[in-house]
């Protein structure tokens, strides 16, 4: 495919099992629940995971007004985040070719912060869906104080690429007859039956963004 069909998408080099088309990164990004998210904090590089929301080639976090990802970071200061998906481990015939099934994107870019008031409310909202479908107009309004305690800055995506190994053992052939099992043990990422806080009075049945969650895993 041709590389320069994929802005912002742009393919730095072709690594083994990588993907650089925006429907592959798009996918992983929309499913994941938790990005890892890296900058540079006092000269120090540091990962912290972190609920997101991707809207286009924008990718919203939020944070407490103080906390460094906020606090920290001005409008151009470059940041990444990497979204992986385990969903196998792959059990071969030799611990050299033991592995994972799995499917990553990392999206790198520079930050925006964000003080739009409108842009900011529509961020919370996107971040808070991401996780409960329509959930955002099942809760009570924020609150001023809650909003000035909330900072949001958002990722613009410059490049981005996919991971994704899917396939058995490769076990080297002259170990296949060898009397040891090898495969694919799978991981299954699920939502159990919700379990409320015992504090809501009267009777109040789970919310439809729960459901709307349980099918994204189903």
């Amino acid at each position: 495919m041709n590389e320069h069909a994929l802005p912002p998408y742009a393919r730095a080099r072709q690594p083994r099992r990588a993907r650089y088309d925006e429907d592959t990164i798009n996918d992983i990004l929309d499913y994941g629940l938790v990005g890892h998210v890296g900058f540079i904090a006092d000269g120090r590089p540091m990962v912290v995971p972190m609920a997101y929301a991707r809207w286009g080639q924008t990718i919203y976090l939020h944070g407490a007004s103080k906390a460094r990802i906020v606090a920290m970071h001005k409008d151009g200061d470059p940041i990444s985040m990497t979204v992986t998906l385990l969903e196998g481990i792959v059990a071969a015939r030799s611990g050299f070719h033991h592995s994972m099934n799995y499917r990553a994107a990392t999206v790198h870019g520079t930050t925006r912060l964000v003080s739009d008031p409108g842009e900011t409310e529509q961020a919370l909202k996107l971040i808070t869906e991401h996780l409960l479908p329509l959930r955002w107009n099942e809760v009570r309004p924020m609150h001023d104080k809650e909003r000035k305690a909330t900072g949001v800055i958002a990722l613009e995506i410059e490049a981005a690429s996919a991971k994704i190994r899917q396939a058995p053992p490769a076990d080297d052939p002259e170990d296949h007859d060898l009397p040891i099992w090898a495969g694919v043990i799978p991981i299954v990422t699920a939502l159990a039956a919700p379990v409320g806080d015992g504090k809501t009075p009267g009777e109040v049945p789970p919310p439809p963004s729960i459901h709307l969650a349980r099918k994204k895993f189903a």
